[in-house]
């Protein structure tokens, strides 16, 4: 059988196949990989040298004669180095990689989440025009059956021709809508599957999802869910660990106003062959040219032209930077939160309203049918109260899923997954 789709599914391809998403993890890669070259200056490094050099050409000695000059030599060199002190500048870069991998993790939650909002809102709509599309069934339906007690009623000649011609025209317009539906469901799915990049998309099809004909009404305030989005919303984390990154660099920026002191060592031998005279062998030159040196290198700033101040100020302008950007992401997840919380009130009162006008249009239906039976209302009569109670429907389910989608936005605002109860 034909496999249908449960939200969680849905959600769960996106996140693991979306191209956006794909490209956040290979950021956190690079992430990672700054991370461990600024752990990896603990280290010390060692450097090899060997060279060969060869050289032609004459001098003039003291009596004036010429002499050849042509010689090979070869050296070759092991050297270590490593940092001692550096006023924690390495420990500190160290702590500010940290911070930029956790806020490049939570860039990728934040595309997570996205993305799963998106794949939620097509997936309710693809529920909706379901819905609608039963609705129009319905419709079809009951027209199929006006028209059959039209022509019954024609042949025998209680009503007239054209009776049974409003009767054709109306389930033709029925069917019109019937089809409509099914090209709407047809189109969500499409938008669904290319929002998942499915390859395969003609077979795709959702689970459909029981939901309360009745909801609750939306909660009276926001502020605990503001407070909850603040502390759970990954563009917020991440915006105040830029923060943090950005006081780290500060004083990274700081230890070049500090000495540092560096510890050498090395192995050093060399070679040489003066062509025109006979030289030690090879390894009894590298033997007796063999040496080791340690150093110990201090290094004190004393003027670099103003740069290292320069670069201080210019740290604690990106810190300012990182403080608004956390203001600003916070005055949008406020944003966010108080217009779901409208569009949910908005929409409830929506769908309380089109409940009441759906009874009202169902009543207008049931009078206008038995008075069609009757002989004391024309088919027009009773075909525009069909109509209008179709749209009463077709309004309630409208408003039912904008609510259902605005609570689900508020609810993942508050911290409970999307999937939940869907």
């Amino acid at each position: 059988s034909q496999k249908k789709w449960t939200l969680r599914e849905c959600v769960d391809y996106a996140v693991k196949n979306n191209l956006q998403v794909i490209n956040n993890q290979y950021n956190n890669d690079i992430q990672s990989k700054n991370l461990a070259m600024a752990k990896n200056d603990y280290l010390p490094s060692a450097s090899a040298n060997i060279g060969n050099n060869v050289r032609f050409g004459q001098v003039p000695d003291n009596a004036g004669n010429s002499l050849r000059t042509d010689a090979f030599s070869n050296s070759a060199s092991l050297g270590v180095s490593m940092d001692i002190y550096n006023n924690g500048r390495i420990k500190k870069t160290v702590q500010k990689s940290q911070y930029d991998l956790d806020a490049s993790f939570l860039d990728t939650e934040k595309t997570k989440n996205d993305i799963s909002l998106q794949v939620a809102q097509l997936y309710l709509q693809v529920l909706l025009n379901k819905e609608v599309k039963k609705i129009t069934d319905e419709s079809v339906n009951n027209a199929e059956k006006i028209l059959n007690r039209a022509k019954a009623t024609t042949e025998v000649g209680t009503t007239a021709k054209t009776v049974e011609a409003e009767a054709i025209a109306s389930l033709a317009r029925e069917k019109q809508k019937q089809k409509s539906a099914e090209i709407d469901i047809e189109r969500s799915l499409f938008n669904l599957a290319m929002l998942l990049q499915l390859k395969e998309f003609k077979e795709f099809d959702v689970q459909e999802v029981p939901l309360p004909s009745m909801l609750a009404a939306p909660l009276n305030s926001t502020d605990n869910i503001i407070n909850t989005a603040y502390e759970n919303q990954p563009q917020v984390k991440a915006a105040e660990t830029r923060i943090l990154s950005a006081q780290k660099q500060i004083e990274i920026a700081h230890t070049a106003f500090y000495p540092s002191l560096l510890v050498s060592a090395g192995l050093s031998t060399s070679y040489q062959n003066l062509f025109n005279y006979s030289e030690n062998t090879f390894s009894k030159q590298y033997k007796d040219n063999f040496g080791q040196n340690l150093g110990l290198s201090l290094n004190i700033p004393i003027f670099n032209k103003g740069n290292t101040k320069l670069q201080v100020e210019q740290a604690k302008i990106s810190e300012n930077i990182a403080k608004n950007t956390l203001e600003q992401q916070k005055l949008s997840v406020r944003q966010d939160v108080q217009k779901a919380y409208f569009d949910a009130n908005a929409n409830y009162e929506n769908f309380m309203a089109a409940v009441e006008a759906e009874k009202s249009t169902k009543l207008a239906l049931d009078f206008a049918e038995k008075s069609y039976e009757a002989g004391r209302s024309t088919i027009y009569d009773l075909n525009n109260a069909r109509n209008n109670y179709v749209n009463a429907q077709s309004t309630v389910s409208q408003a039912k899923y904008n609510y259902i989608f605005s609570m689900k936005l508020l609810n993942f605002y508050a911290g409970i997954p999307l999937t939940d109860n869907l």
